[in-house]
């Protein structure tokens, strides 16, 4: 017995559903005699590509003629539909991709129709070809009979070489919409007799992602599984909708930061015995819905199979800023990547899921500038965007400086948030004189007071509501704020470029005019000034992360260096390249080696 989608596909051009732009041109075409040689079908699978090639093949082939309001129940017609007919060749380019298959097409190409007037060649999945058989191919498309029709069939264009598209007329099938899946659900389940409730035609429709094969399917496995009444209970055990509560619950854990609930969805994930790699797409496939909701304002009907879903995804949109949410999916894909290079899956999933839940269990560059983004948020009195909740929005104005702290903790008071978590604590600035250390994580507590916050206060001359309005941008950028990014930046250019990155480290930020940082060195290290001035792209580049502005970069030398910084002598210098660095000394009279 055929299967569902194969008993009912399109028998005529009207009973197609989503494609008017194609129909009415292929309607045009062959009441006109305009008819091309060769087509090319692109769209998605399942939208209706083989049966709109098979529809124009029963109206080259109709009885009295080539016409467009042929009867499906005219002999030629229905051997065309069952796929019999001698004028209709169907051929699976997956699987015949060779050039021993397209010679042999090249053969029969030249035979005359059986008994209708044209005959057609259906290529389904044409871009499998091989570029050999392609070449084969090429001649015989270009200039094929008269009687001759290629319908090129294919879910990925780009395969197909541009040579071969340039002599067809190409056709881009619409993906449906979910009404448009809905109401053919709808007539196929009446004419079989199928009792099915509308809400599982929704639930149906949304999980076929735009393909009327799959929402066919879907729906004769229903049947299979509970006969011809159809019930919502078991849509949802058919659809797996477990798989969409686990990988809710997971982003539910990062929207909580609970990093235990976090490691008990991979244990149940685990249990269950998914796939780890799977579930790492999906999430990933989640995350991306999350973004996509907080961009748009709106849950899009494709994003989730029932309204308990749509609601539980605006939710965690509203409550999960966009920024966590795009560092969750970096992780879950450099987790991914490991998996690809040999990794062990539940250990890379583990492992991002905890960096995202707890972003200060990861002492990487991007870590740490993510918690400072956040801090600068908190400090400031700006609401995230995307959390929408009363207690960040009415937070008061708060003046940020930078600089060092006073000796002990300041207290809190109430228009100024204080850091309670390790997360908010940022490394203490860097004097004007002094060396610049690596910046390392440290807890809360003394090592924590880089950033001091001052009570907010209106100007003398502001208005009423002037003061009201809260801060919602970072601080301006100044001398200070770059003196304590600095080895954040020098850092960054170590990753790039290390020995560059070596070298920066015995400058200072001396100066700021406009967007020009001017960088100090220690008199006597004119190499480094010149090594740094020959790669300041480098540096441009780090300082534009961190602080989202592009600065013009002056060098000069200076009197004396950071306080407590040894001055090196070239030979000095020279010989700590040879040791940290392994570099040789080469000179002009030394012999090319071989």
């Amino acid at each position: 017995m055929l299967s569902l989608y194969r008993r009912h596909r399109p028998r005529t051009f009207e009973n197609v559903v989503g494609q008017d732009h194609i129909v009415r041109t292929l309607r045009n075409a062959v009441e006109l005699d305009k008819v091309h040689h060769a087509y090319l079908f692109v769209g998605s699978r399942g939208t209706g590509k083989t049966s709109m090639a098979k529809l124009l093949a029963c109206a080259l082939n109709a009885e009295g003629g080539p016409r467009t309001d042929f009867a499906p129940d005219d002999p030629a017609c229905q051997a065309i539909a069952r796929g019999t007919s001698l004028d209709v060749v169907e051929m699976d380019a997956a699987s015949n991709n060779s050039v021993d298959d397209i010679r042999e097409l090249r053969e029969n190409v030249a035979l005359a129709p059986m008994g209708g007037g044209r005959r057609v060649y259906i290529l389904d999945e044409a871009h499998m070809l091989s570029p050999a058989a392609w070449n084969a191919f090429l001649k015989t498309l270009e200039e094929p009979p008269a009687h001759v029709v290629f319908v090129l069939a294919t879910t990925e264009a780009h395969k197909v070489p541009a040579t071969i598209v340039d002599r067809c007329h190409r056709f881009d099938f619409h993906r449906p919409s979910l009404e448009q899946i809905a109401g053919v659900l709808r007539r196929v389940a009446a004419e079989e007799g199928i009792q099915i409730p509308d809400p599982a035609l929704g639930m149906i429709a949304r999980a076929a992602t735009g393909s009327f094969r799959d929402a066919l399917g879907t729906l004769e496995q229903l049947v299979t599984y509970g006969g011809s009444e159809v019930k919502v209970d078991h849509v949802l055990e058919i659809l797996g909708v477990a798989d969409a509560e686990l990988v809710l619950d997971t982003a539910e854990a990062l929207v909580d930061h609970d990093a235990r609930a976090a490691l008990l969805a991979v244990e149940r994930l685990s249990g269950s015995g998914r796939d780890l790699t799977q579930f790492m797409r999906d999430l990933a496939a989640h995350l991306r819905h999350l973004f996509v909701v907080q961009t748009l304002g709106q849950v899009p009907d494709s994003f989730s199979v029932t309204a308990e879903h749509t609601g539980r995804l605006r939710s965690q949109a509203e409550r999960l800023n966009q920024s966590e949410v795009l560092r969750a999916v970096e992780l879950v894909a450099e987790a991914l990547r490991a998996v690809k290079d040999g990794s062990e899956p539940r250990i890379q999933l583990e492992l991002a899921l905890m960096k995202a839940a707890r972003p200060e269990s990861d002492l990487s560059l991007q870590a740490l500038m993510f918690r400072i983004e956040q801090l600068e948020q908190r400090l400031a009195g700006a609401p995230a965007t995307a959390r929408g909740r009363s207690g960040d929005a009415a937070a008061p104005a708060a003046k940020v400086t930078r600089g060092p702290a006073p000796p002990g903790p300041a207290p809190p008071t109430p228009s100024a948030p204080v850091p309670s978590s390790p997360d908010e604590s940022v490394a203490e600035p860097v004097a004007a004189g002094d060396a610049p250390p690596r910046p390392v994580a440290q807890p809360a507590g003394e090592g924590a007071r880089g950033l001091a916050v001052a009570e907010a206060a209106p100007a003398p001359d502001a208005s009423p509501d002037e003061e009201a309005l809260p801060a919602t941008t970072a601080p301006e950028l100044d001398l200070d704020r770059l003196k304590a990014l600095w080895p954040a930046a020098v850092e960054a250019v170590r990753l790039e470029k290390a020995m560059v990155g070596a070298l920066l480290a015995d400058a200072q930020p001396t100066a700021l005019e406009g967007s020009r940082l001017t960088l100090t060195f220690p008199q006597a290290a004119e190499f480094s000034k010149r090594k740094a001035e020959s790669n300041r792209e480098v540096l441009q580049q780090a300082l534009h992360g961190l602080t989202g502005r592009s600065l013009a970069l002056s060098y000069e030398l200076g009197a004396n260096g950071p306080a407590g910084a040894p001055t090196l002598t070239s030979e000095e210098l020279l010989e700590r390249l040879k040791e940290e660095f392994g570099a040789e000394e080469i000179f002009e009279d030394d012999p090319p080696t071989s």
